[in-house]
């Protein structure tokens, strides 16, 4: 069985599509389609159900698919062992960052990691922190810096790079945009616009409200905390944000005596190795942390 096969027949169940990944493995769509082909053959089954333009995994599909991520993790997991011994900074690291994170944070030590270590091939996949976390405990992805979670799932390990405080905002139109401190009472009177009830951040402001008799009223969710400043701005409702946000479109409030705080860092498997190349995106995150 070999693992090129195994790769082809993981990205196709991942991603619902042939075609989709044809591109994520930079390889035609007949070559991902004869990989699968030729992996069925070989188990005499059929691991996909093909509906129309449609496919869904078949029972035998479902069936393989841990055990051919976990193979496909041990394979990588030997080839980094192997070539870390050696003690060179190279290979392929596969991390995973949050859009934010990536647009407010990682510039730097990237720019610094890639030109003190041209020899790695960086492969960073931008994903909500709580997928992050879950592809870092599944071996999908080495490395994930991200927000980090309350608590610390099991298998696990966290490390906070940077405090990230975070601010209630309003539009500058917002009757509450000019009116000084305000009570948490009177800020929930107002309808908000919120990251998604599953995120950590949302989380965070949950914890803070819990002991209020009043509700949070949520107009609109979405994950993109860009996306959340501009509604803000549009006078949509009010936001939690990080104070890296604040600019001259929104207003910050004070809330009674809340002052949220995320924090963000790295997040590994406690039972997996980190290569050479993790390590060192780790130590020039903690660099730049400390500058």
């Amino acid at each position: 069985m070999e693992l090129a096969a195994l790769q082809a027949f993981v990205e196709v169940a991942d991603r619902g599509s042939f075609s989709e990944a044809a591109e994520a493995l930079y390889l035609t769509q007949p070559a991902i389609s004869k990989r699968v082909a030729q992996l069925e053959t070989e188990l005499d089954t059929r691991l996909f159900d093909r509906i129309g333009r449609r496919i869904a995994l078949a029972p035998a599909g479902a069936a393989l698919l841990p055990h051919a991520r976990r193979l496909l993790n041990d394979a990588r997991e030997l080839k980094r062992l192997v070539g870390d011994l050696s003690g060179d900074v190279s290979g392929r690291l596969v991390m995973g960052t949050s859009h934010h994170i990536g647009l407010h944070r990682l510039p730097g030590p990237l720019k610094r990691f890639t030109a003190t270590w041209p020899g790695v091939e960086l492969d960073i996949r931008f994903m909500d922190s709580e997928a992050a976390c879950r592809a870092v405990e599944s071996g999908d992805l080495e490395l994930a810096i991200v927000t980090l979670p309350p608590e610390r799932p099991t298998n696990l390990d966290l490390e906070t790079i940077w405090d990230d405080p975070l601010v209630f905002v309003v539009g500058p139109d917002h009757p509450l945009a000019d009116r000084g401190p305000v009570t948490l009472s009177e800020l929930l009177k107002h309808g908000a616009v919120l990251p998604g009830p599953t995120t950590y951040t949302r989380a965070i402001l949950e914890a803070a409200v819990r002991d209020s008799p009043d509700k949070l009223r949520v107009a609109m969710a979405t994950n993109y905390l860009e996306t959340l400043q501009m509604l803000v701005a549009a006078g949509l409702g009010w936001s939690l944000l990080p104070a890296t946000q604040l600019d001259d479109s929104v207003r910050a409030i004070e809330v009674g005596d809340l002052r949220p705080l995320r924090r963000l860092g790295t997040v590994t498997h406690c039972k997996r190795s980190l290569s050479n190349a993790g390590r060192e995106m780790i130590r020039m995150c903690r660099e730049s942390a400390a500058t």
